[in-house]
């Protein structure tokens, strides 16, 4: 009886165990596998190098699931809001399973995407442009003036 208890228990720990694992939330890309600091999605197949850029990992999600991690580059940030990903993983321009988020209204030649958050803007074609949750659009000299720099240190061209 002891033993069947015991075993009981050992199950139920198991299921409570891989139940608890954190889900990822609806307003997420597909493909998304981590949750950075910054409130940006990662959407890699690893989580070394996951964020990077973005204060780290908050929240890891895990693997992607189904077609999305089949079809979705290594590293295919969003980051919906606005995702970071592996430079070892992929170019930073590299299409991203998340890059089908809407693009905020706006913006235009001359204009780069300011993330109001990381203090960080995006030039036109990045696959953050317009995309992070806390932006704007201003030029990239008032971005400059403003104490904002760069992605990845390149200014825009």
């Amino acid at each position: 009886m002891k033993k069947l208890i015991l075993s009981m228990a050992a199950v139920a720990g198991l299921f409570a165990a891989s139940a608890s694992y954190a889900q990822v939330p609806a307003s997420a890309p597909s493909g998304t596998t981590g949750l950075c600091k910054d409130g940006s999605f990662y959407s890699g197949a690893t989580k070394k190098g996951a964020c990077k850029g973005h204060k780290g990992v908050q929240t890891w999600y895990g693997a992607a699931s189904g077609a999305a991690a089949a079809s979705a580059p290594a590293a295919a940030p969003a980051m919906a809001p606005a995702a970071a990903s592996s430079a070892k993983a992929a170019p930073s321009k590299a299409p991203a399973a998340a890059s089908t988020a809407q693009a905020a209204p706006g913006g235009g030649p001359g204009q780069v995407w300011v993330n109001t958050s990381t203090k960080v803007y995006h030039c036109p074609g990045d696959k953050y442009y317009g995309k992070t949750k806390h932006g704007s659009y201003m030029s990239e000299a008032d971005a400059k003036s403003k104490g904002y720099r760069a992605d990845a240190g390149k200014a825009c061209q």
